[in-house]
């Protein structure tokens, strides 16, 4: 928008100037950015290695301990495209949480909720009020929203497994509470993996199941189940990939009203179809060698590695072995105030760039 007819450069940059000193800006001078023709992500797509983050949880195990008040040892994946902000992307928090040989994150609840997908490793437990859910490579752990939780780790060696919260979506809605569990560290265990018994069935539901929150009452969803479900769709699709996301079984929807949370498998036969989403995610690889390519930049990753994905960015991924990518986006946030979309392409994106991460 141009100034009208007859006015001078002075007198427009008094009005801008008493437009900021009242509080005020003009719409006509930022509509670009505020309305788009489509979403302009601060997220940049990058990547974080296995063995960097490995490595230096290990480190912070020798120098960190675990007191109540920092209560947890986790190094958060810090998106160079959020000016110093620890987030993953803008609305998505990812982490990997270091716990020793026979040490104990004290119990608290917050507000934000979490998942913890477990990269390798067993013997440690997640209680979530009160039900010790028991944690192996490939399980997936909630703590909903406002639920008590804290980690044990009996063994004598150190558990490591990823984080992930809708943290930064909290926090922009000034809604972030936080409270310490009293007067003990550790919550009184009720028993190990009880939401399992309860609500693990294939294809059923108790019937005097009363259960009426937006998270899953079902706390842990195990690996076994997640390989079996994922095989089965291969073969019933004929591959190269499948997709299955974990769902609060009471309703269908995701395990966290916030938060999606899929496991992808693909195979050895060529680029996947390129897609593009509304929101963005993290991709954790479970295991596999491959590589993705987001808006022309190429990522190669393996075991162990973490990749962030910008909304409405064009992805293709392609594997070298039959491969297992876990995700997490906050897809259910947008589709309940009606602002997903997704669009798919039947033939892959082509690769302009390589990305070399930082190690």
């Amino acid at each position: 928008m141009t100034a009208k007819s007859g006015q001078t450069d002075s007198s427009l940059d008094a009005f801008y100037h008493d437009l900021t000193s009242h509080d005020l800006a003009p719409l006509w001078t930022q509509s670009e950015t505020l309305m788009p023709p489509q979403p302009l992500p601060k997220t940049r797509p990058w990547l974080w290695k296995w063995s960097t983050l490995q490595a230096l949880g290990a480190r912070a195990g020798k120098l960190i301990s675990i007191d109540r008040g920092g209560d947890r040892r986790v190094l958060s994946l810090a998106n160079p495209g959020l000016g110093g902000e620890p987030f993953a992307t803008s609305t998505l928090w990812g982490a990997v949480q270091y716990l020793g040989a026979g040490e104990s994150a004290p119990g608290h609840r917050h507000t934000p909720g979490a998942i913890r997908f477990v990269l390798e490793g067993e013997g440690v437990w997640t209680t979530v009020d009160g039900d010790a859910c028991d944690m192996h490579a490939g399980d997936l752990i909630l703590t909903p929203s406002w639920m008590w939780h804290d980690h044990n780790n009996p063994t004598d060696h150190p558990m490591i497994w990823f984080d992930g919260l809708d943290l930064p979506t909290v926090i922009s809605l000034d809604a972030v509470f936080f409270e310490p569990y009293q007067p003990d560290e550790l919550q009184p265990v009720r028993g190990h993996n009880i939401s399992e018994r309860i609500y693990g069935g294939r294809g059923s539901l108790p019937r005097m199941d009363g259960h009426l929150s937006p998270s899953s009452p079902l706390l842990v969803y195990r690996w076994a189940d997640t390989d079996r479900a994922l095989a089965g769709l291969l073969e019933a699709g004929g591959g190269p990939s499948a997709t299955l996301e974990f769902i609060n079984p009471t309703n269908g929807r995701s395990v966290l009203p916030t938060l999606s949370c899929e496991m992808h498998r693909i195979l050895p036969e060529g680029p996947t179809r390129t897609q593009r989403k509304a929101g963005s995610s993290i991709f954790v690889v479970f295991n596999g060698v491959g590589h993705t390519v987001i808006d022309g930049m190429r990522f190669d990753w393996e075991r162990g590695d973490m990749l962030a994905v910008p909304s409405w960015t064009q992805v293709t991924h392609e594997v070298f072995e039959p491969s297992n990518l876990f995700s997490i986006s906050d897809a259910p946030i947008l589709k309940a105030l009606n602002l997903f979309r997704e669009e798919h392409s039947d033939s892959p994106q082509e690769i302009v760039s390589k990305f070399e991460p930082r190690i």
